[in-house]
């Protein structure tokens, strides 16, 4: 293990730290190398835990207390850094998932959006991409209902998660853009974020989680792009109401 941890702590470790900080501690990111058949990844060995609190994301319970109705105190406007632009709204049609893009946040995530991962503000540059900057762009949200739950309820039952593969994801910019991308492969019980990290081309990458607060294994939906177009305004500005989760 620590020969491990030395071997990525000069590249790949401090960048993942970096951008998760305390966020991702409950979700051990281990690397993982395997085939895939069909758009399935299969389970990940695990091999280098990373302390974190994922961006972790918890179905809808008996057991779980219900969001909050005030804001949370950390949310905000999508940041835009030096004026880049970044996503501001997904929609998968088929699953009616329609949800406001915001920045991650350095704590447990948000409830009633979706959030994008990124860097600190101390890095100069993301680790991650946007829309239209050739990387990937990651995209997480809470396994709840009128959040990524129908991604939830498809993952954990039974060869249903393969009616994913082939489902159209929008998403939105700041810039008034549309992206459309197409579900290639569902990842399930992921626990690495190696993939996304080394992509050299536009991809999309989504995660919701696969059971209660502390479940270690997420789903990941990898979309590949279709196209870009214009976008109208107001349907490229959703007004986001985060609030913090129960």
């Amino acid at each position: 293990m620590q020969r491990l941890i030395k071997s990525l702590g000069t590249r790949l470790l401090p960048a993942i730290l970096t951008a998760l900080g305390v966020v991702l501690v409950t979700a051990g990111l281990l690397s993982y190398a395997g085939p895939m058949q069909a758009g399935v990844t299969p389970p990940a060995s695990p091999s280098l835990g990373i302390p974190s609190e994922g961006p972790s994301a918890l179905p809808t319970d008996t057991a779980t207390p219900a969001p909050t109705d005030e804001p949370s105190a950390s949310a905000g406007p999508t940041p835009k850094p030096g004026g880049r632009v970044v996503a501001t709204r997904v929609v998968i049609p088929a699953l009616k998932i329609d949800l406001p893009v915001i920045a991650g946040n350095d704590g447990y995530p948000l409830c009633n959006v979706a959030m994008y991962l990124h860097s600190s503000t101390s890095e100069k540059k993301d680790i991650f991409g946007q829309p239209g900057e050739n990387r990937a762009t990651y995209i997480y949200a809470h396994a709840r209902d009128g959040m990524f739950g129908p991604i939830y309820h498809l993952a954990i039952e039974t060869g249903k998660y393969r009616r994913m593969l082939g489902m159209i994801v929008q998403v939105y910019t700041s810039d008034d853009k549309l992206y459309l991308y197409e579900i290639k492969e569902v990842r399930l019980h992921q626990l690495s974020l190696d993939d996304p990290l080394s992509a050299t081309s536009e991809e999309l990458w989504l995660q919701t989680s696969e059971g209660p607060k502390g479940t270690p294994g997420k789903t990941q939906l990898r979309a590949l792009p279709l196209s870009v177009g214009d976008a109208d305004p107001a349907d490229a500005h959703p007004k986001a109401k985060p609030v913090a989760c129960g």
